[in-house]
């Protein structure tokens, strides 16, 4: 079938709206008419070449639509269900096995690959082959044949536009905090960058009901975004000593938990340095292949300190999502007000917007192709201002 999509063709250069072509459905995969996808950092990094998945490529990873055709062995959703697609697994190895899929021994198969496990792609241009399956879904396009394991089904009457996220971005800033870190009541938790994976944290330590927040970053609009989610401090780390301001914050005790979502060896660095007796740092933001960093291990010996690096919120998708979304509608985790909509034809605008710290989280709204989009749509808007929630994210779209 011909659809829509947005290619990536050479390292660094911009996306390219294309008609290609979607093959038959397998008979583990979903086809998913989208809805709504999420631009997340990763896709910047494949788009870069820093991440291996061959061009040219359709990417996206943060899908959310709904089921048109199922294959003959998928159970898990019927035709006409409502989906947030979420990173691929295989399934079969030790650590799927032991219900830990974000850290799925074959990941970068099963989510960079580009094509499927026995090396077909779904997508082509006449006789050009596309690289497809991203994260098990290349969600950047009006419809993909996606992998059961990356299907997640929601309730109909959660607004899809801008559930996307949920399935990585906000799945694993959220997840860090409530499925790795479970930091104590009362406790002190920073998180380095609050785009849209470190401002899902700050809504997460919210929840854990951590005593103290503190939001750093480089934008002073994202980081009043994350004093009205629940930060308790903000620190901008271009104008501001962030080792002395935590150590003011924290009155000389240190801090619990730091989660970096920069992937900057020099912030690292200060985050270990910043911590506390039995302290923990968590790295979640994707750096390039080889970079490293330095630690000091002499005086620090007496911490008992730990580092550790994240993987999709340590969260299994189909578990931990409905929990976000029930969050949501306790008004816990209001993520709506992270996101910004554009076109598909304004992807290019997205990603640069993103990397300015203009918008938070970009999210892709695709056009209504038919009646019944254009009607759940509509619906989909007024719950969201029932809710009160869509009037505030306004002032924030372009």
């Amino acid at each position: 079938m011909k659809i829509t999509a947005a290619v990536t063709r050479e390292n660094g250069g911009p996306f390219t709206v294309e008609e290609l072509e979607l093959d038959e459905l397998r008979h583990n995969e979903v086809r998913v008419r989208l809805v709504a996808t999420g631009i997340c950092h990763t896709d910047a990094l494949v788009r870069d070449g820093v991440y291996p998945t061959p061009h040219p490529a359709v990417l996206g990873h943060e899908g959310a639509g709904v089921v048109d055709a199922i294959g003959d062995s998928v159970t898990s959703v019927i035709v006409g269900d409502h989906v947030v697609l979420a990173a691929a697994y295989c399934g079969h190895c030790r650590r799927c096995r032991a219900v830990q899929m974000a850290y799925c021994e074959n990941l970068l198969a099963a989510d960079f690959g580009g094509h499927r496990l026995d090396g077909t792609t779904a997508l082509s241009k006449g006789d050009e082959v596309i690289s497809s399956h991203f994260f098990g879904q290349s969600s950047f396009a009006t419809d993909a044949n996606v992998v059961e394991e990356s299907v997640l089904r929601v309730d109909k009457d959660v607004p899809l536009e801008h559930l996307g996220p949920l399935g990585c971005g906000f799945n694993t800033g959220a997840g860090t905090v409530l499925n790795e870190l479970k930091p104590e009541i009362g406790s002190t938790l920073v998180v380095f960058g609050v785009g849209a994976v470190g401002s899902a944290a700050v809504m997460a330590a919210v929840v854990a009901q951590c005593a103290i927040v503190v939001a750093i970053d480089i934008f002073d609009e994202r980081l009043s975004l994350a004093k009205e989610l629940g930060a308790t401090h903000s620190i901008n780390s271009k104008t501001e000593d962030v080792a002395k301001r935590l150590d003011e914050i924290t009155q000389g005790r240190g801090v619990n938990y730091v989660i970096d979502t920069t992937g900057r060896p020099e912030l690292l660095r200060t985050a270990a340095e910043s911590l506390g007796v039995r302290g923990t740092v968590a790295l979640v933001g994707a750096a390039k292949p080889g970079t490293e960093v330095t630690f000091e291990i002499g005086s620090s010996l007496v911490k008992g300190w730990t580092f550790k690096t994240v993987v999709q919120g340590s969260s299994v998708p189909q578990v931990f999502i409905p929990q976000l979304i029930q969050l949501w509608r306790d008004g816990r985790f209001p993520f709506e007000k992270l996101i910004t909509d554009y076109r598909l034809d304004e992807i290019n605008d997205g990603f640069a917007d993103s990397k300015s710290g203009k918008t938070s989280k970009p999210v892709i709204i695709f056009s209504a192709d038919g009646p019944e989009l254009v009607v759940r749509a509509g619906k989909a808007r007024s719950r969201w201002r029932a809710c009160d929630r869509l009037d505030q994210a306004a002032s924030r779209r372009r």
